[in-house]
């Protein structure tokens, strides 16, 4: 009876002792600060935990808790990448395009835990959910693009249409993962000959693009040239009708005061204004007056005589010397 007693004593102390272990290594928990957890009493999740640092709970098996990861984490389609060097997995990059011509296709998702417990236990793998998601995002907005635009100038725009589909799709499954950003890697034929022809088809695409910026480079420096040019011809224009205006105007005085003194004395100012038109139109020819009696008197230009005088009186001085 002694020796059972003991026992039953032994017993119980060591249960004790592991039932004081067991609540003295499960009532606290420390949290990373790119870790974030869930607290789980008797299966049922009860909140969740962002806040770096010490925590305490109830002992296990009342409560549990589940740490995990809030850093970005990227999932490969069509490789994989390990310790530098990348295996190609063709078999799920292979696809159709809109057009009826097969590529390879592979990219890669951006992707974060947002909401633990529905990460946890609202699907049983959910990585393998996001990758169906990727393959079946993919293959959709692939199988409605053209290959030119998957091999070339379209990619920024598959990529915005891939992100927005598999978003989509994963809020409707709701596996508590967000998704920040999709990049195709690589997209190309898996015929070399074809993937040559294409190449050169790119080549001669971005030649093209080369050639219509000079064109446009050139055209943009011909038309400020010519605005230019314009704006000389009218500067020009302008001072030519400044100029124009104003011999008009003087014109228009000299012709006022000619018409005032008509107005005076006709007569003599139409014999006057006879006489200078023929002095303009015949400068050496000499011009005779005619009276109505037949006689005839030659007539003494007196701006001629005026521009003589000074010369003779000049000749004169010099002989008196």
């Amino acid at each position: 009876m002694v020796n059972l007693k003991r026992i039953y004593t032994i017993v119980g102390l060591v249960f004790l002792v592991a039932i004081v272990g067991i609540v003295g290594f499960t009532t606290w928990y420390t949290v990373d600060e790119s870790e974030q957890a869930v607290i789980i009493t008797f299966g049922h999740v009860e909140e969740g935990i962002t806040e770096p640092g010490l925590h305490f709970k109830l002992p296990w098996p009342i409560q549990s808790v589940e740490t995990l990861s809030k850093e970005t984490f990227s999932l490969q389609f069509g490789y994989e990448e390990k310790d530098g060097e990348v295996k190609e997995f063709p078999n799920e990059t292979k696809m159709i395009t809109g057009d009826e011509n097969i590529v390879l296709a592979d990219l890669v998702v951006q992707w974060k835990i947002t909401d633990p417990a529905k990460y946890l236990f609202n699907a049983e793998k959910p990585e393998e959910i996001l990758f169906n998601s990727t393959s079946a995002s993919l293959r959709s907005i692939i199988g409605s693009s053209k290959i030119d635009d998957a091999l070339t100038s379209g990619k920024a725009e598959i990529e915005a249409e891939v992100r927005d589909l598999l978003s989509t799709l994963v809020e409707k499954y709701d596996i508590g993962i967000s998704i920040l950003a999709v990049k195709l890697q690589d997209v190309e034929l898996p015929n070399v000959e074809v993937r040559k022809a294409f190449t050169n088809v790119t080549d001669a695409r971005e030649t093209m693009n080369t050639k219509i910026n000079e064109a446009g480079k050139y055209r943009n420096k011909r038309t400020n040239e010519a605005k230019g040019e314009v704006a000389a011809i009218n500067s020009t224009a302008l001072g030519d009708k400044a100029a124009r205006i104003e011999t008009a105007r003087g014109d228009i005085a000299v012709f006022n005061k000619l018409y005032d003194e008509y107005r005076t004395n006709p007569d003599i100012t139409r014999q006057r204004l006879i006489l200078e038109t023929l002095e303009q139109v015949l400068p050496n020819a000499e011009i005779y007056i005619m009276n109505d009696d037949g006689n005839t008197l030659k007539y003494f230009p007196i701006r001629p005589l005026e521009t003589e005088q000074p010369k003779t009186k000049a000749e004169g001085s010099e002989k008196n010397e």
